[in-house]
């Protein structure tokens, strides 16, 4: 593939024979041809799929299921946090895949917060009355979702196919994509669909393509973060009670203000664990004894966990992965022939657990639309309008939580603010008065729009600034009472 010269291709046309896929839109119901074979990309051919569509996945690199040995598996993975939004999206697609996938997690019912000394650690419950997030390996997850296509007779997932261009989407009636498939001998094939759909993450091919044919506006920011995957084998011991070292139920964090680490579990008694640091940090260490001598001051239970050796290979192998968040709008091509969803859309920091989430939820939101219009052109083109201010709420509460996780969470302040935030969920839940935590809401309650949630929220911490002031009123009230009649008494005497 490295042969072939894909930048000169996309400015010369002429130089990409034209062979169509044998998708027949007039016998086989209406097409959709779905660029990227991630989470997101895979869950929506499968609704599509549910829906009639005929529909065809494509994907750059090779399929992940063929790679079984761990150390050649992309090591760029944060373990997922499932929380209701995702599990609801899976679930209008279909219910018993979903219970098929569910069978792997294993509930989190907070954070577990790890101290400098290695020795403490403090339990921070997530929800009010017992709720929890849960883990899931990323890589596995994928896989899963690919088994569940293999089995839809009218979804074929092409792999080793790399997207070159889309043809003018704004006047074609079947929207068409060139593709370079690099396992029949770098050819270029031309597919054309009734419509189609961008989830090829954050760096999007798809969106750079649609954007030569749409007036789309696009941001991308990079986050001084950089993230570095270790991983916590399982406990061998065969008399061990467990097969996980530590409490499987938490996302345990290590926060160290302006660097962190954290670990998931996985269902086989591991964990996924990721070392997040300014650039500066990582950068500065330059051999892997440094980085061993660093991570055994900062998080001496965890250096135990993951082990010496482990820990230099990894500093020494294991890449390390960038952060960015990416903003796109209109998500839809002027034609509603195309849309991006997805980190293709809306790529943000994973420091709210919700980046999978959300584009989960982005599947349901979309596949609600065409059953409302009836119109899958019409529901396109509303889904920009309906979606924006959800996705840039989240976007933005996702890159603000990094601080929370790293920081906050060892703070007195903090601790009783969240004190103070639960004890007025538990006790005002009323019929005229309700008070949600903004975590309970983004995580608990995929029934609130992520902007509705920070709508919510903010008035509920105008009331929480009014109440200090008025409790701070009083308390001056009261001193000055005191001093009053103390003065009083002085000058009786």
């Amino acid at each position: 593939m490295d042969s072939v010269n894909t930048s000169a291709i996309l400015e010369n046309n002429h130089h990409i024979p034209t062979m169509v896929n044998s998708h027949d839109s007039s016998s086989q119901g209406e097409t959709v041809g779905i660029v990227g074979a991630g989470l997101v990309g895979c869950l929506a051919a499968l609704a599509f799929a549910k829906k009639g569509y005929s529909v065809t996945l494509f994907e750059l690199r090779s399929d992940p299921r063929t790679v079984k040995d761990r150390s050649q598996k992309n090591l760029r993975s944060i373990n997922l946090a499932i929380s209701n939004r995702g599990i609801r999206a899976m679930k209008y697609v279909d219910e018993e895949i979903t219970d098929r996938v569910l069978e792997y997690i294993v509930p989190m019912k907070g954070r577990m917060i790890h101290d400098l000394t290695g020795t403490k650690q403090e339990s921070q419950l997530y929800g009010l009355y017992g709720e929890c997030i849960n883990s899931i390996d990323r890589g596995f997850l994928n896989e899963c979702l690919l088994n569940e296509l293999d089995m839809q007779e009218n979804v074929r997932v092409l792999f080793d196919h790399k997207l070159i261009r889309l043809n003018d989407i704004t006047t074609e009636v079947k929207p068409s994509m060139v593709f370079l498939d690099s396992k029949q001998h770098n050819e270029f094939k031309t597919f054309k669909f009734d419509y189609i759909v961008g989830a090829d993450g954050a760096h999007s091919q798809f969106r750079y393509q649609m954007s030569r044919f749409s007036r789309l506006n696009y941001s991308q920011n990079y986050v001084d973060m950089q993230y570095l995957e270790l991983y916590i084998p399982p406990n061998e011991d065969p008399e061990a009670v467990s097969r996980f070292h530590i409490n499987p139920n938490h996302l345990h964090i290590w926060p160290r203000h302006n660097y962190m680490l954290i670990a998931l579990a996985n269902k086989d008694g591991s964990f996924t664990s990721t070392f997040f640091s300014p650039w500066s940090v990582i950068e500065s260490l330059k051999t892997s004894e440094e980085f061993l001598t660093f991570f055994q001051e900062n998080f001496p239970d965890a250096y135990d966990l993951i082990g010496e050796e482990a820990l230099a290979t990894a500093y020494e192998k294991n890449p390390r992965g960038s952060l960015m968040q990416v903003s796109a709008y209109p998500y839809h091509s002027p034609n509603g022939r195309a849309i991006l969803i997805g980190d293709a859309a809306h790529s943000m920091v994973p420091f709210y657990g919700q980046g999978m989430n959300c584009g989960f939820e982005d599947v349901r939101v979309l596949m609600e639309l065409i059953e409302e219009t009836e119109d899958i052109q019409a529901a396109f083109i509303k889904y920009s309008d309906v979606r924006k201010k959800d996705l840039d709420a989240i976007c933005k509460l996702a890159l603000e939580n990094f601080y929370e996780m790293s920081t906050k969470v060892t703070s007195i302040g903090y601790l009783i603010k969240k004190n103070l935030d639960y004890t007025l969920a538990k006790y005002c839940n009323g019929k005229y008065f309700q008070w949600l935590p903004l975590y309970t809401m983004i995580s608990f309650r995929d029934d609130i729009p992520y902007h509705e949630a920070v709508e919510i929220e903010a008035r509920q911490q105008k009331t929480l600034t009014g109440i200090n002031y008025a409790v701070a009123g009083a308390a001056i009230v009261g001193v000055v009472t005191k001093l009053l009649q103390l003065y009083s008494k002085l000058n009786k005497k």
